[in-house]
């Protein structure tokens, strides 16, 4: 479980060669040091990891939706006996798994992982995404895999785990660690059904349409649930009430919830878009030749389309645009059945059209590369360990004789 939600997690590559695992002592050799990369990957940890709110736009296809809350367990119920075949779907380690000692190394790398497994669980259900070499690998591998034997795979899959763990910070680990130890040892008293709501920590889990089908897969149960069958063409319209239903269980003050949608890049569908824009324009161009040829005693500023400066007609690095991406696309049908017409001004006007529609396009792919640029910044920021200059701060102050006033109070 985590206690907020998580950004978008960039990969850094394990080293093969790294097989020490740092010892209580390395971490706490200077508890503010930065982690360093060595540090975050022999660490065998998952950490918890807090981050600003996200803005999502509403886009499609919506692959799946990964909802935030303060976890409760529901009816066992209303879960599948077995997990159907055809469905992906991993556990995640429990809580109470802790003081087992045996398992504690273990279960401590799957305990704030709850978003990575719910993300997981959608994808590996979604056929038409590229997965990637890693991901491909290690669906092929777990395919016939039990739930929980998926958990303890993800537990050890260091492609992800290198990922999520970029952005720890040497507290996270220490404070991980600590939990760890403290989850460990014999609880000193039964708590009361209050203390346990009240402690519950914050938990991911997906929802996602499977083979026809609306599932929600929580990682903390041992099967997935049926929500009904999709009706419709919009499968998100189901999912609403069970999120509802679910908020509607807490308090008025608890109003701690988030849900995230899972949707293809929008710069590759904008890109897609310009792509098939291009490949219009140019078939408008042919047409037009072809029909001027024919044409006599017309002024020549009504046989061509008046193109902007800024307007292309072929690839572009500037707009991610490629030579393959053109060849790939085709007009619309309604665009195709338009060129069959032989008045040159309906030519020009459409021509005309699809370079007003192109402009809008070209600034929507400028401000997508925008926005994937200030992630990667905030990504790179988030990843910046400041514990360091914390330190140093301090004890400049402390120099100066100002951090009394900060740390201490007179009552």
């Amino acid at each position: 479980m985590a206690t907020r939600s998580s950004k978008r997690r960039r990969l850094v590559k394990p080293n093969s060669h790294l097989s020490e695992t740092p010892t209580l002592s390395t971490l706490t050799r200077d508890p503010v040091a930065p982690a360093t990369v060595e540090d975050r990957l022999r660490w065998k940890g998952f950490c918890e990891i807090e981050s600003e709110p996200a803005s999502y736009l509403t886009l499609q296809p919506v692959y799946g939706l990964v909802f935030l809350f303060k976890w409760r367990a529901e009816d066992p119920d209303k879960q599948e006996q077995i997990c159907p075949e055809g469905i992906w779907f991993a556990n995640q380690v429990r809580r109470h798994d802790y003081l087992l000692p045996a398992a504690a190394k273990d279960s401590q790398t799957a305990k704030d992982a709850c978003a990575s497994v719910a993300l997981l669980n959608i994808v590996n259900n979604i056929p038409e995404i590229e997965l990637g070499e890693n991901l491909r690998q290690f669906k092929n591998f777990t395919t016939d895999f039990t739930p929980s034997l998926r958990g303890d795979a993800i537990s050890n899959f260091d492609f992800v785990k290198a990922i999520h763990n970029s952005f720890a910070r040497k507290m996270d680990m220490l404070n991980a660690d600590l939990q760890l130890k403290n989850d460990a040892l014999p609880r000193r008293k039964a708590k009361t059904k209050g203390t346990d709501d009240e402690d519950a920590g914050f938990h991911f889990i997906a929802f996602v349409p499977i083979q026809g089908n609306v599932w929600k897969l929580d990682g903390l149960e041992r099967q997935p649930q049926k929500l009904g069958p999709i009706i419709g063409r919009d499968w998100l319209v189901q999912v609403a009430p069970e999120i509802e239903s679910r908020m509607a269980q807490y308090g008025d003050d608890q109003i701690e919830f988030a849900v995230l949608a899972l949707v293809k890049e929008p710069l590759s569908t904008l890109v897609t878009s310009l792509a098939q824009n291009v490949k219009s324009i140019r078939s408008v161009m042919r047409r037009l030749d072809c029909v001027k040829a024919g044409l006599k005693d017309l002024r020549p500023e009504t046989l061509d389309i008046a193109t902007e400066k800024e307007t292309i007609v072929g690839p572009s690095e500037q707009y991610y645009l490629d030579q393959l991406a053109i060849d790939r696309s085709k007009p619309c049908d309604t665009i195709t059945i338009q060129l069959e017409g032989e008045e040159v001004p309906d030519l020009v006007g459409l021509g005309q059209e699809l370079i007003s529609v192109q402009a809008g396009l070209r600034v929507s792919i400028m401000d997508e590369a925008r926005a994937i640029k200030a992630d990667d910044e905030r990504a790179a920021n988030r990843r910046n360990d400041k514990g360091l200059l914390a330190k140093g701060l301090l004890h400049v102050l402390e120099r100066m004789d100002k951090s009394k006033s900060l740390f201490e109070c007179d009552y």
